[in-house]
């Protein structure tokens, strides 16, 4: 059973660590803790890790943010694996920093990655893992905030929930989507002892 799991984000060093590549994020995590390399493919990094019988099949799309259906479609074709055992791991401006949310499908939300790969896929109904990025933003100023860096304390909140979307993502190919959304979609209560 072969899944793609893709992170969306913009290449180039001066993107890395920014709040619009949570996705990159999280994949990258996923590969280093199962010790597999990336290898610079056809419009993406591409990395495979195994768990539990699957292969997942983890891309970064090199095509940046706002053409991102152009990797997934590819990749989609190039693996043979169908729009089911899609997962796509965005940053989500209208959820808080620390909370992640399992989606089986919905509208792009003004998301440019997601408007893309909609528009490439012509569906919306795939999964989606929603990573918290929170809004504290003036107006006008929604750009400069995506592309901005984590505060220290923001990082206390968002580093724990790198590790446990990865959890999400193991899930979602081992257990299916809704028991993966039941599992993960509750946030997760203030460790007392820290």
């Amino acid at each position: 059973m072969k899944y793609l799991i893709v992170g969306l984000g913009n290449v180039g060093s001066e993107y890395e660590g920014t709040r619009h590549n949570c996705g990159f994020m999280v994949v990258d995590a996923m590969a280093k803790n199962a010790g597999a390399s990336w290898t610079l493919e056809r419009h993406a990094y591409r990395a495979e890790v195994r768990h539990k019988g699957r292969t997942l099949v983890l891309i970064k799309p090199t095509t940046y943010m706002n053409l991102s259906g152009k990797a997934v479609n590819y990749w989609l074709a190039q693996e043979k694996v169908p729009l089911e055992n899609l997962l796509v791991i965005v940053d989500d401006l209208a959820l808080p920093v620390g909370v992640i949310r399992m989606k089986k499908q919905g509208s792009h939300g003004g998301h440019n990655g997601l408007a893309d790969i909609e528009a490439a896929l012509h569906s919306a109904n795939y999964c989606r893992l929603r990573i918290g990025i929170g809004s504290d933003f003036s107006r006008g100023h929604q750009i400069d905030y995506v592309l901005s860096s984590f505060s220290a304390e923001e990082h206390a909140l968002l580093d724990p929930q790198i590790e446990r979307a990865g959890e999400a993502v193991k899930a979602f190919v081992t257990v299916g989507a809704d028991r993966a959304m039941t599992e993960y979609n509750k946030t997760p209560k203030p460790d007392p002892a820290a």
